[in-house]
Parts: structure tokens; sequence; C-alpha cells
């Protein structure tokens, strides 16, 4: 449920099509209150936390300056955030190294690479489960133990021509009100950072709506929020639900599960800034034109 102004009201149904899902059980909603607890590791790097969803594991790193973050054999493509102008880094991969400046989304070919950090400064990284080394130390890892009940098992997107090489593009885009958010790209993830909002969100302006089939991981990087979940009735009683209002200080994730109904307010008096994250990438958003920043890198996969 939409208002008329919000672009995504003009967006079909579920994720591979309109049908409305009937759901016979329900997974309850996930939070990593990064800011509330002890990162996983720490070291001369910096201090890392990890928590994950079913089909994504989000590590956000408080990394010291000349701190470095290895992948060895990594099996597919993964995403990062850097979400602070100030911050810059260095990566390198099979194919060189490259200097990527803050406030930028990027996106790190499997196999070998090394980001080094150039100054001291806040980077965020997205990997499938299939990165198990990390799906296993995140904080809720033993909630993912088993078969998630109405989020389809992972497929990866096509890979462009030319292969997976590393790519990286500035948030720093104007707003566009037929466009929700800044949204990119790659094999593995949809990242939208969403437009920062400053103080509290106006409680008659919200935007409850459901997926069928797909998670969403919402980062919150400033500020606070509150994420609000209801889930449906059905025949048995037995599968209700009560709703959730999750109040979340920054750094946090929250992981909205299929098929709860769910919106989210910014509570925070200053800039209040939510990161949307999914995998793999939402087709209902890379069908629309000019929503996905990057689409001419990434080819769609087949409907």
């Amino acid at each position: 449920m939409y208002n008329a102004s919000d672009p995504r009201s003009a967006l079909a149904g579920g994720q591979k099509g309109s049908d409305t899902r009937v759901h016979k059980s329900f997974f309850g909603s996930q939070l990593a209150l990064f800011y509330d607890t002890a990162p996983q590791l720490s070291d001369a790097n910096g201090q890392t936390w990890i928590g994950r969803g079913q089909n994504f594991v989000i590590v956000y790193r408080k990394a010291h300056k000349d701190g470095t973050f290895e992948r060895v054999d990594q099996p597919d493509e993964y995403a990062m955030i850097i979400p602070d102008a100030e911050t810059r880094v260095e990566i390198t991969t099979d194919a060189g190294t490259e200097e990527v400046p803050g406030y930028s989304v990027v996106f790190v070919p499997p196999g070998r690479s090394t980001v080094r950090m150039l100054t001291a400064g806040t980077i965020v990284q997205l990997f499938t489960p299939r990165s198990t080394d990390l799906a296993g130390a995140a904080s809720n890892a033993a909630a993912f133990s088993g078969t998630h009940p109405n989020v389809p098992p992972f497929e990866a997107w096509p890979e462009p021509p030319g292969g997976l090489k590393l790519k990286w593009y500035t948030l720093d885009v104007p707003d566009d009100p037929a466009r929700f958010g800044r949204i990119y790209r790659c094999t593995t993830f949809m990242v939208n950072f969403l437009s920062p909002r400053v103080g509290p969100r106006a409680r008659d302006n919200v935007s409850p709506h459901h997926h069928d089939d797909f998670e969403q991981c919402s980062l919150a990087l400033t500020g606070a929020f509150t994420h609000h979940l209801r889930w449906p009735w059905t025949t048995d009683m037995n599968e209700w639900r009560e709703d959730e209002h999750l109040y979340c200080k920054s750094p946090s994730i929250c992981v909205i599960p299929p098929p709860s109904i769910h919106t989210t307010t910014a509570e925070g008096p200053e800039v209040n800034q939510l990161v949307d994250i999914f995998s793999p990438p939402r087709m209902d958003f890379s069908s629309k034109p000019g929503w996905v920043l990057n689409a001419d890198d990434y080819p769609l996969r087949e409907a």
C-alpha cells in the first residue's frame, strides 16, 4: 500500500509475478544490533560485526588506516558500501589495483581480492552464504541452520559479457521523483541507498507492503528507525504471530522475511540513513526503466 506519489505504487506484485502466494508457515524477523553488541572480530585491522539472512551475510567493519581485508578463493561476486565521502580504499584483484573513493558502491569479482584502507573509516561488505566462513561467524547463524519456509534457494543473476570485473559507482546522484532511491545491482545483490531523511518520518505517509518470496535487509547507517511488521492470519491459529515494532539505532540490520507486511519509520532527530539490500536482485525494481543506475553493466535474468 503506497501513497500515489511513491514511485513504487506502479510496481507489480511479487518477485516472480503478481499472483499472491498462500503461506502456511512463517519465519520471524532477525536483528543484528551492531551498536549494542561486541564485534565478532577485533584485531589490528579494526572491529567487525557480522549478521545474516537466508540469502545474504552483512559484514560491518570499523576499519583502521592500513587495515586489510583479504578474500581467498571467494566463490562469487560480492558487494561493498563505502558510506562516508572521506573514506578511501585500495582494492587489488587479479586485474590489478585500483583506488576507490568514499560514498560509493563497489562490486568485487570472485577469486582473490584485498581491500586496504587508505584512511580509517566504515565499510560494509555483502556476501552470499556461499562464503561459509562468514555465514558461520554471524551473530545469528543458528537461526539459519535449517531451510527457510518462504525464501527460494539463492540463484545468481547472469554475468556481463566479458565476465566479472571490479566495478564501483558513486552514490552522489541527485534524487529523482520518478525513481525510488539510488539502486545498483550485480549478479548477487541489489543495493538501494535510500535518500536520507532528516528528522522523524511523518506518521500519515507510510508505506506498508509485503513480498511473497524474498527477504529484505534494512541496514541502518545513521539515525534510528522502527521496523513495523504484521503477519497474515491463516486457517491455522497456531501459526499466527504478534505484530512487531522493532526500534533500532545505528549501525544495525533488520532482516524482514516474507510475507510480513512491513514499513519503516525514521525516528532520529537528525540524519536517518537506511539502505535496503536484496539477494538476489529484485526483478520488479530491475524492470522499471531508469531505476537501476548501472543496468547497462549487468544483464537481466530470464523472467
